[in-house]
């Protein structure tokens, strides 16, 4: 009902004292390609789908506190910059969101207060959730030990939770907290969206495009803001060619690679409305998901995600005025590497039901090109990332910047052909059933056609054990759907061939911890 109401009165909304919903206009932009030398690396690895060589390099972690306590290190001060500051951090239950709170609280126990929006009926629920999906969570098990019996009482001092929704006006916060927080916090943080890929428009929208807007709005009543960090995705450039640059999107300015259309967010605001209102009773989530794709795909993005996280980078770079905003573009957030401690992960994610699926036998093959590349991060490195450009840029210089953590910016990218043979490998010796599954190398199939009449067939012949039969069951049905539909989702990220730059993480972040460039 919120978001129903919200897009009815959506021309409220303002970018510098006028309507935020300003015209993309101009030329199409085209991403560049750029050549670095081939550099050599330190171990080969054998595949089907191709032979490489890799890299195994350590990714980059912040520094420790005793050197970023001397004076005379030559450190940006991470740890000293997180001292005694206070922060608000959405999306605080998500996967990345927790890692990083649980990186902030581990490096700088000193640190000020960390207020945490949360959807919930009251306080007392609230609580509950703070209780329940943070203080009790296995990730912050090093923390515990840091602690040892004061551990709950240090993180309820530390964490604060706060009814509200970004998908709100005024966040859904009552005024008195909101004007006790305006005095407190240095830094806003934003890691609240929805993330699902075919999700309703009309919620991606209030969301994704204009939840940064009412945050920032937030952040400009602010007493002492230094910083307004947001993460964003990869993939926000849409169907992308080549190179695509660590570059801001601006309203004014046509961000798709091939198409040559303006987009217009009033006109798309008014027309998510307009299918609220037409769409009823059982069939108005699945008609609002596939209106969302169909008008991504108009404009040149691949799903309503995608599309509506880059709208919220255009109101933010238009209506951000003087306040310093840094902007986290990750590309696909997958388990830590190192941090708190190897392999953490929240929920099945990303690839994880492709692996999963086949490690059960359930599928032997999907849609993909073995050679495509698969930009996968793991998610300590984005946080790491994230503090150290938090650091950077919260000195209150009033800019905009934005940094790309992602792996095909590197040499020797991952493929998609080669996680799978690593699946292949690891699965043979660990299986996922107790039950004997003759695993085979992972088929790939070119189109969703194939892919769909293959696991078909093999469905059909699985139930009639040893012949295809010419019916399947409504359970088949229904895997069936689901798998295909899942193959559609990924079907842009399995036939991935763009590579993404990252000088400004390179020459800010990074520094001596960079990975060779990549040969394009």
């Amino acid at each position: 009902m919120a978001t129903r109401n919200f897009l009815a009165t959506s021309n409220a909304v303002k970018l510098n004292g006028v309507s935020f919903f300003s015209s993309f206009t101009g030329k199409p932009k085209r991403y560049l390609t750029r050549c670095w030398p081939q550099t050599t690396s330190s171990r080969k690895v054998q595949t089907s789908c191709c032979y490489r060589e890799t890299s195994f390099k350590a990714g980059m972690s912040l520094v420790r506190p005793e050197e970023e306590t001397d004076p005379n290190s030559d450190g940006i001060g991470i740890v000293r910059f997180l001292k005694g500051k206070s922060y608000l951090v959405t999306g605080a239950t998500g996967f990345l969101a927790k890692v990083l709170i649980e990186k902030m609280l581990r490096e700088s126990p000193e640190i000020g207060k960390i207020f945490l929006l949360m959807r919930s009926k009251d306080q007392e629920s609230a609580n509950k959730r703070l209780y329940d999906e943070i203080i009790s969570s296995d990730l912050f098990k090093l923390l515990k030990q840091m602690h040892g019996s004061s551990y709950e009482a240090f993180m309820k001092s530390k964490l604060i939770p706060v009814i509200g929704d970004i998908g709100e006006d005024n966040l859904g916060i009552e005024p008195d907290i909101a004007d006790m927080i305006s005095g407190e916090i240095d830094v806003i943080i934003s890691c609240g969206g929805r993330t699902t890929f075919d999700d309703r428009y009309d919620s991606a929208l209030s969301v994704n495009a204009l939840g940064p807007n009412r945050l920032l709005s937030f952040g400009k009543e602010c007493k002492k803001l230094k910083l307004f960090l947001h993460f964003s995705t990869a993939y926000v450039t849409g169907k992308n060619e080549g190179l695509v640059l660590e570059t801001p999107l601006c309203i004014g300015e046509n961000i798709t690679s091939d198409l040559n259309i303006d987009l217009n967010i009033e006109s798309e605001l008014k027309l998510a409305s307009e299918a609220v209102r037409k769409f009823h009773g059982s069939e108005e989530s699945n008609k609002l998901k596939e209106f969302g794709f169909e008008r991504a795909q108009h404009y040149g993005w691949d799903n309503s995600y995608t599309f509506t996280k880059a709208m919220g980078e255009t109101i933010i770079n238009s209506n951000r005025g003087d306040l310093p905003v840094v902007i986290i573009r990750p590309s696909t957030i997958e388990s830590s590497y190192k941090e708190p401690f190897p392999g953490w992960i929240q929920g099945i994610r990303m690839v994880d039901p492709i692996i999963v699926g086949y490690g059960k036998g359930q599928i032997s093959g999907f849609l993909a090109d073995s050679k495509s590349l698969l930009d996968i991060t793991p998610v300590d490195m984005v946080v790491n990332a994230a503090i150290t450009a938090m650091a950077k840029h919260g000195s209150g210089v009033p800019e905009l910047k934005v940094y790309t953590v992602t792996s095909t910016s590197h040499a020797n990218p991952l493929r998609s052909g080669e996680l799978m043979d690593l699946s292949y490998q690891h699965l043979r010796d660990s299986p996922l059933e107790d039950k004997e599954i003759d695993l085979a190398p992972m088929k790939y199939h070119s189109s969703l056609e194939s892919f769909t009449s293959s696991l078909s067939n093999k469905m059909k012949r699985k139930e009639g054990e040893s012949h295809i039969v010419s019916t399947m069951s409504d359970k088949g049905k229904r895997r069936l759907n689901y798998l295909v539909s899942m193959a559609r989702t990924y079907k842009p990220y399995m036939f991935f061939q763009a590579r993404f730059d990252n000088i400004n993480s390179d020459s800010t972040i990074q520094g001596k911890w960079a990975l060779p460039k990549p040969q394009i």
